[in-house]
């Protein structure tokens, strides 16, 4: 069976170009494509594709976001980050909002090829700066939940705070009740000995 793909870059050029290269593969299918995420993320749901190329700076909404809104729902499809830069803090932030791994749009076709097939089984094709800064940023994570002994869910719920989402929001990010997310954020104000959001961001983050 052949991977199935998406592409969505917004640059029509490099788009067709991509998937004329990548259609002479006999390990992949490309089922569409799309030059924003907005389109994408309407036909997301029908398509369900193995992986899909996402190119991180698009119109609108970027890439990041579009990855940060969909991976939550769809944790079985893989996201590749295609950038023409090798932006450590760029790369690093779409790794963060759950992207699977990255190539560059300049990288040799095979490279491309095979860093679809590797994040398709599994793997998370990127470079060995951005894998050190990712294994430091889970380090040092890990430090600050227990400094505050936080539970994972709770410094999760902190992450979506920090990051502008009411309760709301993440409750249904996370597929738990409004009322459930109050009472993670009672008991992160406590063990943090802070009183607002914006104390507690500050606290844990260092802001």
């Amino acid at each position: 069976m052949s991977i199935s793909l998406v592409i969505v870059e917004d640059d029509l050029e490099v788009l067709k170009g991509i998937k004329q290269i990548l259609n002479l593969s006999e390990e992949l299918s490309v089922i569409d494509t799309f030059t924003n995420a907005e389109s994408f993320m309407e036909n997301v749901e029908d398509l369900n594709p193995d992986v899909v190329l996402m190119d991180i700076g698009l119109p609108k909404m970027s890439g990041i976001e579009c990855v940060e809104k969909l991976k939550p729902k769809f944790h079985n499809i893989q996201f590749l980050m295609c950038t023409n830069f090798d932006d450590d803090e760029k790369i690093f932030e779409a790794l963060s909002a759950g992207a699977n791994g990255y190539v560059l749009k300049n990288a040799e076709v095979q490279t491309i090829i095979q860093a679809i097939s590797e994040v398709y089984r599994g793997g998370s094709p990127m470079s060995r700066s951005i894998a050190r800064k990712v294994i430091e940023s889970f380090h040092s994570q890990d430090l600050k939940e227990l400094k505050y002994n936080l539970s994972k869910r709770e410094a999760e719920i902190l992450n979506w705070l920090s990051k502008g989402y009411r309760y709301k929001e993440i409750g249904e990010k996370l597929y738990i009740s409004t009322e459930t997310v109050r009472t993670h954020i009672r008991n992160i104000y406590g063990k943090l000995q802070v009183q607002s959001r914006t104390e507690a961001i500050n606290k844990y983050y260092n802001k």
